[in-house]
């Protein structure tokens, strides 16, 4: 028996994140695919923010080569040292693909970004101190339509990477659950 998108995404909308991270399902984009779902995740003390769209095409599109799509969206602050790190970009990279690897995701098709802002104050504002963001946006191809949850759980570790979040111990508790 075929299950429905509905049935498919019950468990990502039942997800309950570790304490530092609040999950909120938002409205997805309406025009991107037949089915939608989308959340935002915030780390306490605005340490990360992010976003996470699955799209769902039963028909598949050429783009995505597959019939699902997830797209991501991980800010952090980090210090000006980091943010001037030529290998940053490479990092923010790494931490997706280990988050996916870790959290046993199949996927095919990723691409993305990663983006390091440094910002000074000037005039008016120049009593502001300087500060730096890094941001990660990625998309892929999840391969099993019926593991959709594992590729929310490696998107919430990637944020809480991206946060310096310390990490669970393997076996001790996952970075999500199902409640």
């Amino acid at each position: 028996m075929k299950l429905s998108f509905e049935q498919l995404t019950a468990p990502i909308l039942a997800l309950k994140p570790r304490g530092e991270i609040s999950l909120e399902a938002v409205p997805a984009p309406q025009k991107l695919a037949p089915h939608a779902l989308a959340m935002t995740a915030d780390v306490l003390e605005d340490a990360a923010t992010g976003r996470f769209v699955l799209l769902h095409d039963p028909a598949g599109q050429e783009g995505w080569g597959g019939q699902w799509r997830c797209v991501t969206f991980a800010r952090s602050a980090i210090d000006l040292e980091m943010a001037s790190d030529p290998l940053l970009p490479e990092i923010g990279w790494t931490w997706l693909l280990e988050a996916l690897k870790k959290n046993n995701c199949e996927f095919s098709a990723p691409s993305g970004t990663v983006t390091r802002v440094a910002s000074a104050s000037f005039g008016a504002l120049a009593d502001r101190e300087e500060d730096s963001e890094m941001e990660i946006r990625a998309s892929w191809t999840p391969t099993d339509g019926e593991n959709l949850l594992s590729h929310v759980n490696a998107w919430l570790e990637l944020l809480a990477m991206a946060a310096g979040l310390e990490p669970i111990p393997q076996g001790v508790s996952s970075i999500a659950r199902n409640s």
